[in-house]
């Protein structure tokens, strides 16, 4: 058993140190996914772990979702500053609205750190 574990464990520090990251299946799907969803609009990481593995966006598992975001290289800050202006785009905020809007879980699930800078960055907090 641990020979196994020990075996199992080798390869996939193989598959990830000499050929880079590399997925099959699912995993390589929700990567292409993730890659989508971000051409289109700004998302946070637990947004879009969220949308990758809701029945109502992608429906892959959590754990396939989590994979495919964590191995894209994203600046969460940009991608909070780029929902900043969607939002906005489309209706006033205040900064402290803004920045609620950006954090909250049943918004865009950003850190207030992020959410902070994206707010800031669009000019709504002067």
């Amino acid at each position: 058993m641990k020979k196994t574990i020990i075996a199992m464990a080798i390869s996939l520090c193989t598959l990830f140190v000499f050929t880079g990251v590399s997925f099959a299946g699912p995993q390589e799907n929700a990567v292409r996914s993730a890659k989508q969803y971000l051409s289109t609009q700004g998302f946070s990481r637990d947004g879009l772990i969220n949308q990758l593995s809701s029945n109502y966006g992608s429906g892959y598992s959590v754990a396939d979702a989590t994979v495919a975001v964590d191995s894209l290289s994203i600046d969460w800050n940009k991608q909070a500053v780029r929902s900043a202006k969607q939002y906005l785009s489309t209706q006033g905020f205040s900064c402290n609205g803004l920045i609620q809007q950006l954090s909250s879980s049943f918004g865009s699930k950003y850190t207030v750190s992020q959410a902070t800078y994206g707010a800031r960055q669009t000019g709504a907090c002067r």
